[in-house]
């Protein structure tokens, strides 16, 4: 039974986020405080931080916040740098058992804590997830908001469920968790496992702020990583693409090698060596191509055969230190 009493996590991994965290820490005591005082959440409810790996002193930082605010601010201190989505399932399968729902996000405030209210009154409602999703992208720049654009379409392309518009921004109740924490699988793309858990979901709108202090922490390698990521665990559409696109050739080579005989019997042959070459090297590159895609697949399989953990947590701190 959902009411005032339920305990609330926020989420937060941080890696490098010195700048910014005790920044984040303020303004998320600010928001439990007010749900707390309208009498939406229990007054248990806390922040749970993140460190993944960080190399300055976010760690130090997540101590000191703790100390100061015992019951409201812990720490996951995970043993080494895993990445985000590695980061954020530690933080939430940490927190699920402290807590009745949960929101995630990012310590960098882009995303508006003021609608973590509105995601409130939703999972009053009866929702186990709610996705914060961005109204528009007139902050980005012009690259950044095509290629995400692009990113939406193509896993829509390839069939994967995704929320468009939605990073990690989000709401999950405690038994939308716990159906999460039973998918194994290494290769993390959270924004395409949180719609295979079902439940009843719904969204909220906010307008995306800048970062408030510090640099961000996903640079187009990494935007291009995780949007790779995404699309080759959720979907084998690409080795069908290239099965299609090899069919296709193999038909075009019919053609040219009907085309080739009618010449040679009519004698009309010319010199053909621009083209022998640029077919060579044409057929080479979707040979390499086809053969770098199947290798990635595999690669994956190797990586989720071997079962070794996601991440090690070195240090917990909560009101029941470990």
């Amino acid at each position: 039974m959902r009411g005032n009493m339920d305990r609330l996590a926020i989420v937060v991994p941080c890696y490098n986020e010195e700048e910014v965290l005790k920044i984040a820490s303020k303004a998320l005591r600010e928001v439990l405080d007010d749900l707390v005082r309208k009498g939406k959440i229990g007054q248990d409810s806390f922040i749970l931080f993140v460190n993944d790996g960080s190399k300055d002193r976010t760690w130090e930082l997540i101590e000191e916040e703790h100390a100061a605010y015992p019951g409201q601010v812990f720490g996951v201190k995970l043993a080494g740098n895993v990445g985000h989505q590695f980061a954020l399932t530690a933080g939430l399968i940490t927190a699920k058992d402290m807590s009745d729902v949960t929101v995630s996000i990012d310590a960098d405030l882009q995303d508006d804590v003021a609608v973590i209210e509105e995601m409130i009154d939703k999972f009053h409602a009866g929702n186990d997830i709610v996705y914060g999703v961005r109204k528009e992208r007139k902050t980005d720049t012009f690259f950044k908001r095509t290629t995400a654009q692009g990113f939406y379409k193509v896993m829509e392309l390839m069939g994967v469920k995704t929320v468009y518009n939605h990073a990690d921004f989000r709401l999950m109740s405690k038994r939308a968790v716990e159906h999460f924490s039973q998918f194994k699988e290494t290769n993390l793309f959270l924004r395409g496992m949180v719609p295979l858990i079902g439940y009843q979901t719904d969204c909220v709108y906010y307008d995306r702020k800048e970062r408030v202090a510090g640099e961000s922490k996903y640079p187009l390698k990494k935007m291009l990583a995780l949007a790779f990521n995404g699309i080759s665990s959720f979907s084998v559409k690409p080795i069908s693409m290239i099965l299609g696109l090899g069919m296709f050739i193999v038909f075009i080579c019919v053609l040219a090698a009907i085309y080739a005989l009618i010449s040679y019997f009519t004698g009309h042959v010319v010199p053909g060596w621009t083209s022998l070459i640029l077919s060579i090297w044409f057929l080479g590159g979707v040979q390499l191509l086809a053969i770098g895609l199947v290798g990635q697949y595999i690669g994956k399989i190797y990586i989720e055969v071997k079962q070794r953990p996601r991440y090690n947590i070195e240090k917990v701190l909560t009101d029941e230190e470990k």
